[in-house]
């Protein structure tokens, strides 16, 4: 059916969009940035938020008394709107002075400053003194959990964060409460998020337009621990962190950074500098074999492997499963992800080869992901209290300390990991992007489990950027039922099916944030662009591609490990290391 056009005029711009269309979109097909502060849209991969709360983005539309909302106001035939009158310009500039009314003035210490969109309109709109000033700021919570910082005080009830919580992520951890002066956004009753079901994912953290929401912050700690001559302190760097690192630093989204990121990280004075993608392909080598055992066994006739074997790498979607699937804690992988495994071998393996004494090795991982501050913090994660992993920094806080060490990124020669933990293929960069994971375990799983080279490494059928994919792989004549999810709201979709007895898949991939792991919380804001999130991920390929191996069993590294440690996959003491058991956290 041929769908409904409607003409209109913004500006002296005529032009025609299709019926259903906003002001606010019909805008920026001319050009036109009507400014907004409640309102994102992700295009699909994580939510639209269009409150017309904060009324910004007011305009003038003619034969209407009252100014409208671009946001939420639908073009109309004939419709003729004008965005920048006095009259415009004069009841944004008097809106946002009332924001700021009951906002704290901590703009220079403020983590969001620099990238604070409240602070970029005041600047926009010529605000130079406070008219409203005078009245009592509303004192509201403020907390610090593992992963995330909570300053009620600085909320401006734009609603993001609990659109994103609620309406894609299906978590409900956040939402509005009380009336008036003291309303607040907070988990139900004013409970803590440490009470709460929160994941720390992060995306409310991604969505928040001030510093209400922000990451817990380690650089301090980690020049504590760089500067103190007792301790070995090295690095892992997950892959989807070189996909969008450079950002920060005036770079196009998708170039590859990872030789310049390993020289800033030894500038700034690691003793070793490894990879992530090590762990992965590590973790391939556990979970294949895992997803080979539980599928030979239940084929069998053994209905106590369960069937189908969910992934278990994504933290946030560990703690989802815990909160709200308790029922269903024996379907995911056991094996643990592959910041665990990086740290279980490091303070083992790799400090016993070094003769380093577990106490005095620090373990820092760079993470796009804010679940992985609260992970390295898991009791099951320590021994003796010392933490596998010490702790974890956000892309966004290793670039603010490359920045603070008078590093400039871009001028700086390529360099290697150290051997042998940053040695990877190119099954363990993949792990960056939605469906990944199940791609470099496909490539594996196939020729282990047929002895048959693979003529093909791409799994294109498990590529893609829709929440919710099915493929069907043919693994030497058995059509292996795949499954691929990110998003927590998709995976809740695909658990439910589960739970009620109406899932043929043998595997599923489920990672929490949009686009996987290149979509994290604790990337760059890319502030609603998804083809920032499709630039990323092309870049996750091409370094894939660009590599000398790329399946996971083939790394030498890993055979080695193997052979002079873990004996095997799946051994008893690869079970030590690299494996851990879940919890019922149901509130």
């Amino acid at each position: 059916m041929e769908e409904n056009k409607i003409n209109l005029i913004i500006d002296r711009h005529n032009l025609t969009v299709p019926e259903g269309t906003t002001i606010l979109e019909a805008a920026k097909l001319v050009g036109i940035d009507i400014p907004t502060l409640c309102h994102i849209d992700l295009k699909g991969t994580c939510v639209k938020n269009a409150p017309a709360s904060c009324r910004i983005c007011v305009v003038e539309v003619q034969g209407r008394r009252n100014l409208a909302p671009a946001c939420s106001t639908k073009c109309t035939e004939g419709m003729v709107v004008k965005t920048s009158t006095l009259r415009v310009m004069n009841a944004r500039k008097i809106v946002t002075e009332l924001i700021l009314s009951d906002h704290p003035n901590e703009c220079l210490t403020c983590p969001k400053s620099g990238d604070c969109e409240l602070q970029n309109l005041a600047l926009r709109f010529n605000i130079r003194e406070m008219p409203f000033n005078g009245g009592e700021l509303s004192l509201r919570k403020r907390e610090t959990t593992a992963s995330i910082v909570r300053n009620m005080d600085k909320c401006i009830f734009c609603r993001r964060c609990e659109s994103v919580c609620n309406e894609v992520q299906t978590v409900g951890a956040l939402g509005a409460i009380r009336r008036g002066f003291n309303t607040t956004i907070a988990p139900a009753f004013d409970k803590m998020m440490t009470e709460s079901e929160c994941t720390y994912c992060g995306q409310c953290v991604a969505v928040c337009p001030v510093g209400a929401l922000t990451e817990r912050d380690h650089t301090n700690k980690l020049l504590e621990d760089l500067s103190d001559p007792d301790k070995t302190v090295i690095v892992q760097t997950a892959p989807a962190v070189r996909a969008a690192l450079g950002e920060e630093f005036g770079m196009a989204p998708g170039t590859i950074v990872t030789g310049k990121m390993v020289t800033a990280l030894r500038e700034i004075g690691f003793d070793y500098v490894f990879d992530t993608d090590f762990a992965a392909d590590l973790t391939i080598m556990e979970e294949g074999s895992e997803i080979m055992e539980r599928l030979e066994n239940h084929l069998n006739g053994d209905k106590s492997m369960k069937l189908p074997i969910l992934t278990s790498c994504c933290p946030a979607w560990v703690n989802f499963f815990e909160h709200y699937f308790p029922d269903m804690l024996d379907i995911p992988s056991t094996a643990r992800s592959p910041q665990q495994m990086f740290g279980s071998i490091a303070k083992t393996y790799w400090a016993e080869k070094m003769g380093i004494p577990r106490e005095k090795l620090v373990v820092v991982s760079i993470m796009p992901c804010l679940a992985k501050k609260y992970e390295c913090d898991r009791p099951e994660f320590k021994t003796n209290g010392n933490p596998d992993v010490d702790y974890s920094l956000s892309t966004r806080e290793i670039a603010r300390l490359i920045k603070r060490s008078n590093i400039n990124l871009a001028s700086l020669p390529d360099s290697d990991f150290d051997m042998p933990l940053g040695a990877s293929t190119g099954a363990g960069v993949i792990f960056g992007a939605s469906g990944g994971v199940m791609e470099a375990a496909l490539r594996s799983v196939y020729e282990l489990h047929t002895g048959k080279k693979l003529e093909k490494l791409e799994f294109e059928s498990v590529r893609g950027s829709e929440g919710l994919r099915k493929a069907t792989v043919d693994i030497d004549g058995f059509p292996l039922k795949v499954g691929i999810a990110h998003g927590l709201g998709n995976a809740r979709k695909l658990l439910n099916e589960i739970r009620a007895g109406h899932s043929d898949f043998h595997v599923i991939e489920i990672m929490a944030c949009p686009g996987g792991c290149i979509g994290g919380g604790g990337q760059p804001i890319h502030h609603g662009d998804s083809s920032i999130l499709k630039a990323r991920t092309e870049a996750i390929y091409r370094e894939d591609c660009g590599k000398e191996r790329r399946k996971s069993h083939e790394n030498p590294y890993i055979v080695q490990l193997y052979e002079e440690y873990l004996g095997k996959p799946l051994s008893e003491k690869a079970h030590a290391l690299l494996h851990t058991h879940y919890f019922n956290k149901q509130i």
